[in-house]
């Protein structure tokens, strides 16, 4: 990561645009011979609330999401926060508040942020990526969140080039680890044996991290419906790529 977190030191202005101007000036008012740079941690945050039509997320006050996020709709990057014990808010731009929560969020390290639930019950779900840790030439490494808001235990299926890699029984806001598995043709599958079944195949590519998205609402159709989703939160040794503007948009 020390490629990455360096270059976003470097170049403060782009990276730090979720925060304000005022304390993004005052962080980057150096001496021409102190070229120490204050450290950052990365955020990709996530609106998996299939009723949550728009909404923002903040850290200290600070808002992360320039532009409202839709339910599938995420900010397609890791984007750099100031480091510590912060308050991380979500709130729709109608002004409410949805969730809010603490964490201390460590320097030079990864983090994903997933609002979930529905019906004005939400919570947020936020884990530390631990992408320093993952190794294993020729591999692809893959996870997934169950953000499907529902009280019974899903079954959670990978299977790879036709066999089983992954076959976890999973609650709701269930986030995995990531699990070094060969590439090619991966068959997703989440069911209850009842109001929960969906399943797709996408492809992995070697050495590439991704998170794979259970969404959607039992019982619901149109957006809302249960769907597989998925994102590439990078690639081993591509730290640079990790971390740059916000690029919001919809997930795969």
């Amino acid at each position: 990561m020390k490629n990455f977190f360096s270059a976003v030191r470097m170049n403060m202005w782009p990276i730090m645009g979720i925060l304000s101007a005022g304390l993004l000036f005052a962080s980057c008012m150096k001496s021409d011979d102190d070229n120490t740079n204050p450290p950052v941690a990365g955020l990709m945050a996530f609106n998996l609330a299939p009723d949550a039509s728009s909404v923002g997320f903040a850290i200290s006050g600070n808002n992360l999401t320039p532009n409202p996020l839709g339910f599938n709709n995420y900010t397609g990057t890791y984007l750099a926060i100031y480091p510590g014990s912060r308050s991380v808010e979500t709130y729709s731009y109608s002004g409410a508040e949805l969730a809010i929560s603490q964490y201390d969020f460590e320097a030079s390290k990864y983090y994903s942020l997933f609002l979930v639930g529905t019906d004005t019950s939400y919570e947020q779900v936020i884990v530390n990526d631990n992408l320093d840790s993952l190794s294993g030439a020729g591999k692809a490494f893959v996870r997934y969140i169950n953000a499907i808001p529902d009280a019974s235990v899903p079954t959670v299926t990978m299977s790879v080039n036709g066999t089983t890699a992954v076959n976890d029984n999973a609650a709701f806001k269930s986030v995995s680890g990531f699990v070094a598995i060969d590439p090619g043709t991966v068959t997703i599958h989440v069911t209850n044996g009842g109001n929960i079944n969906a399943s797709r195949t996408i492809t992995l590519e070697q050495q590439k991290i991704y998170t794979v998205l259970l969404i959607g609402k039992p019982g619901a159709s149109g957006d809302s419906a249960l769907q597989v989703k998925y994102i590439q939160n990078g690639a081993i040794g591509d730290t640079a790529g990790r971390a740059g503007k916000a690029a919001a948009g919809p997930m795969n």
